[in-house]
């Protein structure tokens, strides 16, 4: 079992530990951990908090007590007298995999956050806009914001091959548990009210930590998940050949985009938005799967019928989708939509628009909706570490892409040697835990991780109460939080749903 093998034990300045011949000091090629804190104050929602900062690394051993590696963190503690068993503690990561937690630190849950052009637009260069950030979570929880190995300043040690210890599902989800576990004991919070965040990939570490967590007689129970932007199981949102079930969750999403970018007849349905995506839903499952099942086997009247619906939702000609066999990929609604203009609209965020360099291509030349943002989250993540902190690390920080040979295979519950799906893991959790809630975010115009997948996805019967499910949806992609009416929406449903489960 992978994470038997893994056990957390922080080697940070301040904290007396044990040493022995095993030990991080005692082996010449591992330093010592190290660990930064620091105070500061927010205004959150008209109430000013104070609070305590810790940044540091943690180092995790092996059963033989050898380093394996660092996971650097950042937890707030807010000041007062507060009750550990009432006060809630938020464990936050990004995604990737191979992604630093920055986005949801420096974005939407930190004390500090950098604002960048609302409508989606390029960045540009420093210096950027970074203030303190009102819908912090700081008010209502402690928050704990992890870098797995190989994303930050997170690493593998001394001989320890990251592949092979800590790059896969299961492989990554036993470590963070590791941690997660640490952090509790080292700061005596076992029996505080405990919540999961996480976004992306990071929603798909939420899941597999359930097998982790959630499973086992040393359980860390938990009060709640928040997913943001969820990919629980990846066939819901592959535009794969074979896969039909991928194009029947992404279509309402090539809907929203279609319906934003002025490419459908908004007067059909009144300029109402929201039934014109009900009526997207209806027709995916109702209509379009049925569709794509039939194959060959389709009649071709009713083929016709389904093309000129299909491109009356998503805004492209019929010819198109007939030539795409009704079964048009993510990369070609990218580049087909807004063609006449020579641009694409965005993956994480259809919301923006790239040029593209010619007019024929059937991929587009890049993400504009992330070489949109990625400028200004880093230089402000690391000007708030080494300047507001006092970080002081020298080797480079891996924002995104550290992480290489990923393995996909994730065990019972997780799929193997097929499309990961972690999804059986949370619905077990939730089957055994009676308090466990979920509460699932989501952006209209993200295609990385469309809303009606999600949607497919936890209306699974495995899911056997689904009062403890909850979704909401902002006028925005992937990262919602770039949109500012959306920010402020989706920081009071986060606190809400906080508050509402904290025991």
């Amino acid at each position: 079992m992978i994470g038997a093998a893994l056990s957390a034990v922080l080697l940070a300045g301040g904290i007396a530990t044990a040493q022995d011949d095993t030990s991080a000091t005692a082996n010449a090629d591992i330093p010592e951990a190290q660990s930064w804190e620091s105070t500061g104050e927010v205004n959150v929602q008209g109430e000013r908090v104070r609070y305590r900062v810790v940044a540091g690394e943690t180092y995790l051993e092996d059963e033989e007590g050898t380093p394996t590696g660092s996971i650097f963190s950042t937890s707030y503690f807010r000041d007062g007298n507060f009750d550990p068993r009432e006060r809630p503690v938020a464990f936050i990561f990004n995604g990737g995999p191979g992604s630093a937690s920055l986005w949801l630190h420096m974005g939407v849950f930190g004390p500090q956050r950098v604002v960048l052009p609302s409508e989606g637009g390029d960045d540009g260069a420093a210096p950027f806009d970074v203030r303190d950030n009102p819908e912090s979570l700081i008010g209502v929880a402690d928050m704990v914001f992890i870098d797995p190995v190989g994303t930050g300043w997170s690493r593998a040690l001394g001989d320890t091959d990251p592949k092979e210890e800590f790059w896969g599902v299961e492989e990554d989800a036993a470590s963070v548990a590791a941690f997660i576990r640490r952090w509790l004991t080292e700061h005596r919070r076992w029996n505080s009210p405990k919540f999961i965040l996480g976004e992306s990939y990071g929603t798909t570490r939420a899941g597999a930590l359930m097998g982790q967590l959630e499973a086992g007689w040393n359980d860390v129970s938990i009060n709640g998940i928040v997913l943001i932007s969820t990919v629980l199981d990846f066939k819901m949102d592959a535009t794969d050949n074979g896969n039909d079930i991928g194009f029947v969750g992404i279509m309402p999403g090539y809907a929203a985009t279609a319906w934003h970018h002025n490419r459908v007849d908004r007067s059909a349905w009144n300029n109402d938005r929201e039934a014109f995506l009900n009526e997207a839903r209806d027709f995916a499952s109702d209509v379009y799967l049925p569709a794509l099942t039939r194959g060959n086997n389709i009649d071709p009247q009713r083929k016709d019928e389904v093309i000129a619906r299909l491109s009356d939702f998503i805004g492209l000609s019929e010819d198109y989708i007939r030539r795409a066999n009704m079964r048009v990929t993510l990369s070609n609604f990218r580049v087909e939509l807004l063609r006449d203009q020579g641009v694409s609209v965005g993956r994480f965020d259809s919301r923006f628009t790239g040029m593209e360099p010619d007019a024929i291509s059937d991929r587009p030349e890049g993400d504009p909706s992330g070489y949109g943002i990625d400028g200004a989250y880093t230089a402000a993540m690391l000007d708030y570490y080494t300047r507001e902190l006092g970080v002081d690390i020298q080797r480079p920080y891996t924002t995104l892409g550290g992480v290489r040979d990923w393995n996909w295979d994730a065990g019972q519950g997780g799929g193997r040697n097929s499309y990961v799906n972690v999804s059986p893991w949370l619905e077990r959790a939730m089957r055994q835990n009676q308090d466990l809630h979920v509460l699932a975010l989501n952006g209209l115009y993200d295609l990385a991780t469309p809303f009606y997948a999600t949607e497919l996805t936890l209306q699974r019967p495995g899911y056997s109460d689904p009062s403890r499910i909850e979704l909401e949806y902002y006028d925005a992609g992937h990262m919602m939080y770039l949109h500012q009416p959306s920010i402020e929406t989706m920081g009071e449903d986060v606190r809400s749903f906080i508050q509402a489960h904290d025991g």
